[in-house]
């Protein structure tokens, strides 16, 4: 038995580094496609717009998407100045990586339902990647649209707020964010945050669902 659970555990860690892998580099890959497609080329010139892990990873936001389901990578760096409406279109590059992660389940999750048809060992293990990458890639998702700095979120919220406001936040962005990790690592946003993955997973399965 215990051998058995540690089994589980060291199956569940090769599945799920590669899943983490997979959706932070897609996430910031988003980003930094939306930023180039808007006219920012920083991305670009800074090596951000590709999905090489090691270009994107941050060591605290891997090591919380790998026990919490829930992380951030490293900012792709964006220059508002590129943009001709600057507060639309950095709402647009903050909601690119979101959405990519989304698009990324629905993709993971059809897969998913398609290789564990197969009754083969190699192919449940890559449904077992895929249905991993589709919790992951949500959890991600939906992590970064809380609206509080330095994530997405707050990006977003700020483009239809006064800029005086995001000025305010600025100013104590590091506290914010240090009391973002502690309510995460003392569970105080796992109802929440469960109840947001588990709606956008049913709304991707009923999608998919019209389809198979």
């Amino acid at each position: 038995m215990f051998l058995g659970n540690w089994n589980d555990v060291l199956i569940e860690l090769l599945v799920s580094i590669p899943a983490v892998l997979v959706c932070l580099s897609v996430h910031e890959a988003a980003h930094g496609f939306a930023a180039y497609a808007l006219g920012d080329p920083t991305a670009k010139h800074a090596g951000r717009l590709t999905l090489d892990p090691i270009r994107h990873l941050d060591l605290v936001g891997t090591i919380c998407l790998l026990l919490f389901h829930v992380g951030w990578a490293k900012p792709v760096p964006v220059n508002a100045r590129y943009f001709k409406k600057p507060r639309r279109d950095i709402a647009l590059v903050s909601l690119a990586g979101p959405m990519a992660n989304f698009l990324l389940a629905l993709i993971a999750l059809f897969l998913q339902q398609i290789f564990m048809s197969y009754h083969s060992t190699i192919m449940l293990a890559i449904g077992l990647f895929c249905y991993s990458t589709a919790v992951m890639s949500i959890g991600l998702g939906v992590f970064n649209l809380i609206p509080v700095p330095p994530l997405d979120g707050a990006k977003i919220l700020f483009s239809f707020l006064p800029y005086q406001v995001e000025l305010k936040f600025a100013r104590y962005q590091q506290y914010i964010q240090f009391g973002l990790l502690a309510l995460l690592l003392l569970g105080v946003l796992d109802t929440p945050i469960n109840i947001a993955i588990n709606f956008v997973y049913r709304l991707l399965y009923t999608l998919i669902g019209l389809v198979l």
